[in-house]
């Protein structure tokens, strides 16, 4: 069995801020607002993977987040959310995973509540402070780079990561990584291969815990990866040259067994 992790926002489907042409189709919406789009390359892709592989959403999405977007397959029977803390089986959470999510983190519960409380009091917090189903916190901030800057002086980083995207700041304990949900993964569903595509800072631990990785253009020198992936050219959108990528590999006659672009 093939698995493919896909990230999906800025992965599979985009904001309605980006330019992704104008074969796209609705995918999110909220509040009477559409949110998010995908190319209608992508969406033929996605079907003729979804025919070889199993696609399992990796997402740090919460559930409800997760829930707004209508994929262009069906019968998406997993989906990994909330940093891989939660697996979602025919749309319902898998209690049992969650449980073992919240044992791995219980190193990390003095940290996260340390940062909390700082976060509570911050003057540049501009938006209110989750703590995502008890796994991670979540909030945005003005001036994120010094907000990540002293909370890793005040708390443990050898068991939270702390990090932001753009004005989104996050504290995750070590453990509640999509690397670990993917290794997870594999042992639970009893994977031969498995692929891995994404984005951002979140993603690392998943490419590096995958067979192939695939990311976008520039991606290993802006983030200093230190082991083998797929980078795309970077001429079109990344949704349509990853899933073409990853059809490519399949067809190849060599076969997806004997390519391990993450070893040597």
């Amino acid at each position: 069995m093939i698995v493919f992790h896909m990230d999906l926002d800025n992965t599979l489907i985009y904001s309605y801020k980006w330019d992704i042409g104008k074969a796209k189709r609705r995918v999110e919406s909220y509040q009477g607002r559409d949110l998010s789009f995908v190319t209608e390359n992508t969406c033929k892709n996605l079907r003729a993977i979804h025919e070889k592989m199993l696609i399992v959403p990796t997402s740090t999405r919460s559930i409800e987040q997760y829930n707004r977007i209508r994929l262009p397959v069906n019968n998406i029977s997993y989906a990994l959310v909330c940093n891989g803390g939660i697996l979602l089986t025919n749309g319902t959470k898998d209690d049992s995973w969650y449980q073992t999510s919240l044992a791995f983190i219980q190193e990390s519960l003095p940290a996260l509540e340390l940062a909390r409380h700082f976060l509570e009091k911050d003057i540049r917090r501009k938006f209110e402070l989750r703590f995502i189903e008890d796994l991670f916190l979540f909030t945005k901030c003005d001036q994120p780079e010094s907000v990540v800057r002293q909370l890793q002086e005040i708390t443990d980083c050898n068991t939270v990561n702390i990090f932001h995207n753009k004005e989104k700041v996050f504290v995750v304990p070590v453990n509640l990584s999509k690397g670990k949900a993917v290794e997870r993964f594999r042992e639970y569903i009893g994977a031969d291969q498995v692929i891995a595509a994404g984005d951002s800072e979140f993603d690392i631990s998943m490419l590096r815990e995958a067979d192939i990785g695939i990311a976008p253009h520039g991606f290993a020198q802006e983030y200093a990866i230190d082991f083998r992936i797929f980078e795309m050219p970077g001429n079109r959108v990344f949704s349509d040259e990853m899933t073409e990528k990853i059809l490519e590999l399949y067809a190849q006659k060599t076969g997806l067994g004997v390519i391990h672009p993450n070893t040597d």
